[in-house]
């Protein structure tokens, strides 16, 4: 530690910081452009100028300079750092002249207004006239794809966005060229940028140079309404905000949150917003001699009731799909319960994960901070990059230090990090389980090994195996122990682990996803019930009355014989659980379109027209009853960790490994939820993706 005085004030701080950090710890507000806390250092903006003692008589960048760099005072005194000295005022005016000379004067029609970091600092350490009459230069608006629009006569060379897109995306395709007044920022070849974070950089740009091209000219920030959520487009749970107008979603942006995504959020999270609102369920529908037709509730309500009269529960089966909430899948639960069918499962793809194993089972038991700690990591089953592209970030960040090696098990993917490739195939997990890799060896001396099995691994035949075989893995390397959990699935669905917490499966004999999907091809059963599910093959329903609750038009309101229109995740109140096992809860920021309504509330009505009405009338007693049941579910942003000794117990039941490689079941990132489907902006993406794969392969 060491210490300084700042405008007068004595701290005592890290020697590692930078000035500019020392000030902010002593409370003075220091300008800055190019400085971010989790980019490089480039110090070329200038604005961050404070006046050191004893120092060269000249500003100096705080952002550049270090706190072990200062000198003390002729008797030893702290150094002294003064932040509102004149030469400072004086430093800080020339630099935002001087950035000022070219910037054109957009305000007006520029979609950074009102969120303008240049407009701020302007204000608060500009002057009101210029020294410079020069006409300003002009350069060519470039094009890097469908997400980020570029009016680069406002960019003031930051490299915000070239050091973001290197470091933390993975993904070098832009840069800095020319030098003076002919620099530019560019992709060189004007091509589109291929990474899944490439939206951050609309955040992070300080100016209108780079701003939303879906968002472009459609709202200011003071029209909007502001609502703090969750995001459900994969099982991380990156925190957000949702801007709405009226009743519509405008955008969506990332919220800090250092433990779980940290400031970034994925594309499909930030520009999924527009199918929000298109091919919505806005009213019910009754299959009338074999076409759908609209309906009210009643209506709707009154032909499910007809169809369960006197059907035996266990002929009832029902499937909870992805961006369900936990609420609606106790709700559903109950109701099922009620009329004696045991028959339900969240495991839409068949994943092997079975909550009787414990908690720790079927969570990323190590926490996404706790990646960060780890000193070797593998990766079975999984492309993390297409999967949880923040996630992934946060290995690709603790991977930049160069303190850890990574292996991956799997098929070969660009995941912006370099990997030691183990194989393709179980045959490799059970030669790394006996040892007899380079790689076991690699996890064998690491003091905190990491490994992350994915869908690809589980959402198979032999996924009990896998399961099994990875838990000897942990085991075997010294995964398990009372300080560390290296054992970790990585999920997809923001909704599975909520459902494997609250039992949302079936018991010893019962039917699951599969078995529901056979026998009711096969007659065996006679209603099944969506609830979200659309991955799925519709096909193999056969003739069984099938009620879909969900929101767009997507595969299972086309199979479905009555659709119960129900509410968007921005749309309602609810919880879910990340794949850390982490509760989150969502917030309403806007209302259902038409006649739908929250799928909690449509299963309390259903039951009361079944004779078998639910215990409750307001989401405040439903989560009541939750939290009685489930007590983890009511701790907010809470671990409820399972037991390391539990892994240990995991088996195969019977099944043995299989030989076909392992494949990540995400094939098209842009394509992964009836929501995703619906929306112009993701079609353009995945077009776009399809589009870059040919070329490469050609």
């Amino acid at each position: 530690m060491a210490k300084i005085i700042v405008d007068g004030k004595e701290i005592e701080i890290p020697a590692e910081y930078t000035l500019l950090q020392a000030c902010e710890a002593a409370g003075a507000e220091v300008p800055r452009f190019c400085f971010h806390d989790r980019l490089s250092i480039a110090g070329n903006c200038r604005m961050c100028l404070v006046e050191v003692k004893g120092g060269p008589p000249k500003p100096t960048a705080s952002c550049a300079m270090s706190v072990r760099d200062l000198r003390p005072g002729p008797n030893g005194e702290p150094p002294v750092v003064e932040t509102k000295s004149p030469m400072v005022k004086k430093a800080r005016e020339g630099v935002m002249e001087f950035l000022l000379i070219n910037h054109p004067l957009d305000c007006p029609i520029c979609d950074q207004g009102g969120e303008c970091d240049l407009q701020d600092q302007a204000m608060a350490y500009g002057v009101d006239a210029s020294r410079f009459s020069e006409n300003k230069r002009a350069v060519e608006n470039k094009y890097i794809g469908p997400l980020v629009k570029t009016v680069m006569t406002r960019c003031i060379h930051c490299t915000r966005c070239v050091r973001f897109t290197t470091e933390v995306a993975g993904v070098s395709e832009l840069g800095l060229i020319g030098r003076g007044e002919d620099a530019e920022i560019t992709t060189y070849l004007e091509a589109a940028l291929s990474s899944e974070l490439q939206g951050n950089v609309i955040d992070l740009c300080p100016v209108g140079a780079l701003t939303s091209k879906p968002y472009a000219f459609k709202a200011r920030p003071w029209e909007l309404t502001k609502t703090e959520s969750i995001d459900v487009m994969d099982a991380v749970g990156c925190s957000i905000r949702v801007d709405t107008r009226g009743r519509e979603v405008m955008r969506i942006l990332p919220r800090l949150n250092e433990v779980v995504s940290e400031e970034w959020i994925s594309d499909k999270t930030r520009f999924i917003f527009d199918g929000l609102k298109t091919q919505r369920l806005d009213r019910p529908y009754v299959k009338v001699d074999g076409k759908l037709k609209a309906a009210d509730w009643n209506s709707a309500f009154d032909a499910v009731a007809a169809k369960l009269k006197g059907v035996d529960g266990k002929r009832i089966g029902a499937i909870a799909g992805d961006p369900v909430s936990v609420e609606e899948m106790f709700a559903l639960k109950q109701l099922l319960t009620s009329l004696g069918s045991p028959n339900m499962d969240c495991r839409q793809d068949g994943a092997a994960l079975d909550p009787a194993f414990g908690r720790a089972s079927y969570l990323f038991n190590s926490s996404i901070e706790g990646i960060e700690d780890a000193d070797a990591i593998l990766i079975i089953g999984s492309n993390p990059r297409k999967e949880a592209p923040v996630l992934n970030a946060r290995i690709r960040k603790h991977w930049r230090r160069g303190d850890i090696k990574v292996g991956v098990l799997g098929e070969k993917a660009d995941l912006t990090y370099d990997y030691d490739y183990v194989g393709a195939d179980p045959k490799a997990l059970a030669n790394l389980v006996g040892g007899k890799t380079d790689f076991a060896a690699v996890l064998e001396k690491a003091e905190r090994p990491l490994i992350i099995v994915g869908q690809g691994g589980l959402a198979r035949k032999d996924g009990a195996a896998v399961l099994s075989n990875v838990a000897k893995l942990a085991k075997s390397v010294g995964a398990l122990t009372d300080e560390w959990n290296g054992f970790n699935v990585l999920h997809t669905a923001a909704a599975r682990v909520g459902g494997l917490d609250i039992g949302f499966v079936p018991g010893e004999g019962d039917l699951g996803t599969a078995d529901i999907m056979t026998g009711a091809g096969k007659g065996d059963l006679d209603v099944v019930f969506l609830l979200g599910a659309d991955e799925i093959d519709m096909k193999q329903f056969g003739d069984a009355f099938v009620v879909y609750i969900g929101t767009h038009g997507d595969a299972g309101a086309h199979r479905a014989d009555v659709i119960l229109p129900g509410a968007a995740y921005t749309e309602k109140s609810g919880l879910f659980v990340n794949t850390e096992g982490r509760v989150q809860a969502t917030s309403r920021a806007t209302f259902p379109p038409g006649d739908a309504r929250e799928d909690w509330a449509i299963l309390r009505a259903l039951s009361a027209k079944l004779g078998e009405t639910l215990g409750y009338d307001t989401l405040a007693a439903l989560r009541s009853a939750l939290f009685a049941e489930f007590p983890h579910m009511a701790e907010i942003d809470e671990i409820a960790p399972g037991k390391a000794a539990d892994v240990g117990k995991i088996n195969a039941g019977g099944t043995r490994l299989g030989s076909d490689p392992f494949m990540s079941p995400i094939r098209d990132f842009y394509l992964t939820n009836p929501i995703a489907r619906a929306s112009a902006i993701m079609a353009q993406c995945s077009a776009l993706a399809a589009e870059r794969a040919l070329d490469a392969a050609e």
